[in-house]
């Protein structure tokens, strides 16, 4: 069911409610004041006939007689004209022989032969003539039916009108939606531009969030893209050493030249697997669920770390230290976390000369956590410095095998975790990279 015929239904199905309920209560509303009118009726009628009763019965007292019907609504109004209350002098002709009530004035309701009678009693003055004025309630409900009806009967054939008259609003109010449905059904798969329909404030929100959506697809395509041609320019590169290196090993003379080229062509197998496993954490990164973040210790993982990369460093020549401090807790991935210490020990590790050292600090400043990892190495100009977080940027000069990727992922790890990364710097004092949550 669309959108316009569900409004449709919805908003005719809540008139005719309350139309029923309308009819219902006009019903009832008529009904009561009829009935006090009709009552009002009865009263006069009973004075009038008090006051004409004396002479009706003066030519004949012995002789019931009976009083003409000259109405239509006659037959369902009678009335009666006792003589001391026990003997009946005069009647209309629709009245039964019984008496429509006792003796007593005022109101009654009485049920004769079937027929429901209200009924009004009074005496004369004299107090020798009870007069009965009684009217069928039949008749009453009738009249409160037709006048009911009567009422109502506009409202009804005005139904489909009113009916013609919504579908016009609800195509009208639906167009903006029906003119955004197709704006974005023609638009090119590659077509990620923002919307610039015209809509109500409504629709606003609902234009907003998917121009947004546009936006974050586009920026992630262009990631994708990017790094697609990242990747194939750097791999590219080892692979081409690698298929050099074994072509050398093949047409070598001698052992010890075809073990050199063959040492390369395993030293390229490494980086290139080293560089494929960079990518893929970074890959990994662009899709994190940041909803299954936890408690944290910095200090934990820390050591975690350093223990991992204590062998590599060793053999570089290169002291780790843990520096004490208070055991500090953050909200993260505890994963993602390690990957971006091990990253920075990493780097640390390669890039550092051999008899430098690398320390890990945890603490809090102003407040908030952070995560230091620095060296007392030949640290980087403040040209290159700038460029070492850039994808598969290395710095000028290094002999050092890497792919340029470190900072890029420690960039995006902290990104998730909300956190800063400062990196600084003082030629020929050391580098420094802070991440602070």
């Amino acid at each position: 069911m669309s959108l316009r015929q569900r409004l449709l239904l919805l908003v005719l199905a809540a008139v005719t409610l309350v139309w029923m309920g309308a009819a219902t209560f006009t019903y009832y509303d008529a009904q009561h004041e009829l009935n006090e009118v009709l009552d009002a009726h009865l009263e006069q009628s009973a004075t009038l006939l008090i006051a004409q009763s004396a002479h009706e019965l003066e030519d004949d007292d012995d002789d019931e007689k009976h009083a003409p019907l000259l109405h239509k609504y006659s037959r369902r109004v009678a009335f009666q004209v006792w003589e001391e209350g026990n003997e009946l002098k005069l009647h209309s002709a629709n009245a039964p022989a019984v008496s429509f009530a006792g003796n007593e004035q005022g109101f009654s309701d009485s049920f004769i032969d079937g027929q429901h009678w209200r009924v009004f009693s009074k005496w004369d003055r004299s107090g020798e003539l009870l007069i009965h004025v009684a009217e069928l309630v039949e008749m009453r409900d009738e009249l409160a039916r037709d006048i009911t009806g009567r009422l109502l009967l506009p409202l009804l054939l005005t139904l489909p009108v009113l009916a013609g008259l919504l579908w016009w609003i609800v195509a009208v109010s639906l167009r903006p939606l029906v003119k955004l449905t197709q704006a974005v059904a023609s638009r090119q798969p590659d077509n990620l531009a923002p919307l610039t329909v015209v809509a109500p404030r409504e629709v606003m929100p609902l234009i907003e969030r998917l121009n947004h959506l546009f936006a974050r697809t586009s920026k992630l395509i262009e990631n994708e893209r990017r790094f697609t041609a990242d990747a194939a320019h750097e791999l590219r590169t080892p692979v081409a050493a690698i298929k050099a290196q074994v072509q050398v090993a093949q047409g070598a003379t001698t052992p010890l030249e075809r073990k050199r080229a063959l040492d390369n062509a395993i030293h390229g197998c490494n980086r290139a697997t080293h560089l494929i496993g960079q990518l893929l954490t970074l890959a990994r990164l662009e899709h994190a669920d940041t909803q299954l973040l936890q408690d944290c210790s910095l200090r934990s993982l820390a050591a975690s770390v350093i223990a991992d990369i204590a062998p590599q460093a060793v053999e570089s020549g290169i002291q780790l230290a843990l520096l004490e401090g208070d055991d500090i807790h953050v909200r993260g991935l505890p994963a993602l976390l390690q990957v971006l210490l091990r990253n920075l020990l990493d780097n640390a590790v390669r890039y550092t000369p051999a008899g430098t050292q690398v320390q890990v600090t945890i603490g809090q400043q102003a407040g908030k956590p952070f995560l230091q990892v620095s060296d007392d190495g030949q640290g980087l100009p403040a040209a290159e410095l700038a460029k070492i977080s850039q994808r598969f940027y290395r710095a000028l000069g290094t002999s050092v095998s890497g792919s340029g990727l470190g900072l890029s992922i420690v960039q995006r790890i902290a990104e998730i975790h909300q956190a800063q990364v400062k990196v600084t710097s003082v030629e020929g004092q050391g580098l420094g990279v802070v991440v602070t949550f």
